[in-house]
């Protein structure tokens, strides 16, 4: 009988919740995350589902941002270190301890962009949206393709949203080969 009351009461609170966020309008636009020392804007549209770190299985001869393969629920995706791919050639991959591997994560890719691929991040820093900011910047034009506008939080954070969809498509990230 107990069980029964606690059940009616949450989903009383769950159904007032759900009401309250409908009528409030405020949604989430992107997924936060922090890759080395760049904070990053996934869009939730082009965003899949968030693994914890899993080991991937190298690849040789591919480039250092390539970390290789993983089984993440039963699919084959390449891994690649943000941080690294994000620094360009000048930048290598990260030495990191398997203590700060605790709070990485691999962001997939949507699977309606067809691309068996996860991002590693360093740490998820929650869903945001248009009203977390206070300035936004439109790519320069010296700006990879893949980068979207540059934000600004009201503690002078600066966010650089990343187009999963276009990164997807660029010929250095699909060119994994060293």
């Amino acid at each position: 009988m107990a069980n029964r009351d606690a059940l009616r009461a949450f989903q009383s609170r769950l159904a007032s919740r759900l009401q309250a966020a409908r009528t409030t309008g405020v949604a989430a636009t992107w997924l936060a995350v922090e890759a080395g020392e760049g904070k990053y804007l996934f869009p939730l549209g082009h965003a899949g589902e968030i693994f914890p770190w899993t080991p991937p299985q190298p690849v040789p001869y591919t480039e250092p941002w390539f970390l290789g393969v993983a089984n993440l629920r039963g699919g084959l995706y390449g891994v690649v270190q943000l941080s690294a791919f994000a620094a360009g050639a000048s930048g290598g991959v990260a030495a990191t301890t398997e203590a700060t591997r605790i709070q990485s994560r691999l962001v997939a890719f949507n699977e309606l962009l067809e691309v068996n691929c996860a991002l590693l991040v360093d740490r998820l820093a929650g869903l945001r949206g248009a009203e977390a900011f206070t300035a936004s910047e439109a790519p320069g034009a010296e700006a990879p393709a893949w980068h979207g506008h540059l934000y600004t939080d009201a503690a002078g954070e600066r966010w650089q949203e990343v187009n999963l969809q276009a990164l997807s498509q660029q010929p250095q990230f699909l060119s994994i080969g060293a």
